[in-house]
């Protein structure tokens, strides 16, 4: 090959690559820029008077006074509301049958979304789900409820050639001539002073408990869950992994048993997470018997078996990593074998070891199938110590999709559902940074 071509290989290769590394940069801009945006969304927004009310009773946090305050000054516009809402069923007393029963439907539909609007009219009864005990507590949810509120959503289909096309009616002009029809435009001008919107950095979503299936409060007990899942999961994971990457490299000699084992490690790491999920039921829960049920200690153990074919072949890694002088001058200063593994080669191996192990613990961080059978529950309170061994847990890799496709309100609380996945994001990136800072801090100090 002429020097010619090769350069023009050369620059090929550099373009190629480097056109590789935008692409890999703008996939990863695609997909983590919403997630932040959305996450963050969780903890700084614009909170109504609803979730002051809320963070005060629920939680006991906040001013008392200023809250008194606020309340007292939004009660003369929402008074207005309730004296327009009672002139017009006074008004419905003196229709006819027929006219009665035509307003009477639409206008429990306007009392419904009201009470969900403000909170519970005057001469409701108090509902038992917290979720219908306050208005809306996000300005921007609120904003979206007093759309549905004005306009009556409708489809044309007069084009059977098109698919059909939405637009919106005033619901105004449902009640023109009556009461009610007042109470659209004055609920457009006055809501801001009903709701009283204050910018809020609400901390309290990353160390308060849920209320009522996340649809209040925060997500402490996943992130609890998912740091016991996954710290368990280490601790039986890393020393049996350790161990076994000392016997390949140091003891195993190179005959069909080992030849087995090496290939048994190779399989498992191949070997898709559900499958291990379902092993963990059947041998864990319903063989041995670590639990009755659903338990931490049997979701670690799943997650143990899963990530330790990782270990050890990071471990075996770091260990061949290590040069043979190191061994041959211990040995000939009389060290025993075993003392030249603990005292001589695991030290020189230990970056590598470690950064292999937090690795593995971000993969257990975020791993759902394996809990599914084993550990993870879609709503539950923070757990002790005590109780890993008994009791199940909530986690974020588990809750995300619960939330996501199975909960009833799924499209009114995105702002949770982005706010786990940043904080598993977050986690695993945490992991993944302490790795590389406790390696090099390691690799300094071996090298003195």
């Amino acid at each position: 090959m002429n020097l010619g071509t090769r350069k023009i290989l050369d620059r090929s290769f550099t373009v190629v690559g480097i056109t590789s590394i935008m692409l890999m940069a703008t996939a990863l801009l695609v997909v983590v820029v919403p997630i932040f945006t959305g996450g963050i969304g969780a903890i700084y927004f614009e909170g109504t008077i609803e979730h002051r009310k809320l963070q005060y009773n629920e939680f006991g946090k906040g001013d008392r006074g200023a809250i008194e305050r606020q309340i007292a000054e939004t009660e003369p516009y929402r008074n207005e509301v309730f004296r327009i809402l009672d002139a017009f069923g006074d008004e419905m007393e003196t229709m006819e049958p027929g006219e009665k029963r035509n307003y009477l439907s639409k206008y429990k539909k306007v009392r419904k979304m009201l009470s969900r609007l403000l909170g519970p009219l005057p001469g409701d009864q108090k509902p038992i789900l917290l979720r219908y005990q306050y208005g809306s507590t996000r300005w921007e949810k609120a904003e979206e409820l007093l759309h549905d509120l004005m306009f009556v959503t409708k489809w044309d289909y007069s084009n059977p050639d098109e698919m059909a096309k939405r637009y919106f009616v005033p619901r105004a002009d449902e009640f023109a001539g009556t009461a009610l029809a007042s109470l659209f435009l004055y609920l457009e001008n006055n809501l801001e002073k009903m709701l009283l919107p204050e910018r809020t950095f609400y901390w309290g979503f990353l160390t308060d408990r849920s209320l009522d299936a996340h649809i209040f409060g925060g997500i402490w007990a996943e992130i609890q869950g998912t740091f016991f899942l996954a710290v368990g999961a280490m601790l039986f994971a890393f020393p049996l992994g350790v161990i076994a990457a000392i016997y390949f490299t140091e003891y195993a000699r190179d005959n069909f048993f080992t030849s087995i084992l090496r290939s048994a490690n190779s399989t498992l790491a191949g070997v898709p997470s559900i499958v291990f999920g379902l092993f963990g039921l059947a041998f864990f829960i319903n063989t041995i018997k670590v639990s009755d049920s659903k338990s931490v200690l049997a979701g670690s153990l799943t997650l143990a078996i899963m990530i330790l074919p990782t270990i050890i072949r990071a471990a075996e890694e770091a260990i061949l990593a290590v040069p043979k002088t190191y061994k041959e001058a211990s040995l000939a200063l009389g060290s025993t074998k075993w003392r030249t593994i603990v005292t001589v080669i695991l030290p020189a191996a230990l970056p590598g070891i470690i950064t292999g192990g937090i690795i593995s613990l971000g993969r257990a961080a975020g791993e759902t199938a394996p809990i599914i059978f084993t550990a993870a529950v879609s709503v539950g309170a923070t757990i002790g110590l005590a109780d890993v061994f008994t009791m199940p847990t909530p986690a974020l890799s588990w809750n995300i999709y619960n939330l996501a496709s199975e909960h009833e309100a799924a499209n009114e609380i995105r702002h949770v559902q982005y706010g786990m996945v940043l904080a598993l994001i977050s986690i695993v990136l945490l992991l993944n940074l302490s790795a590389i800072l406790l390696r090099a801090r390691i690799s300094k100090k071996l090298k003195g």
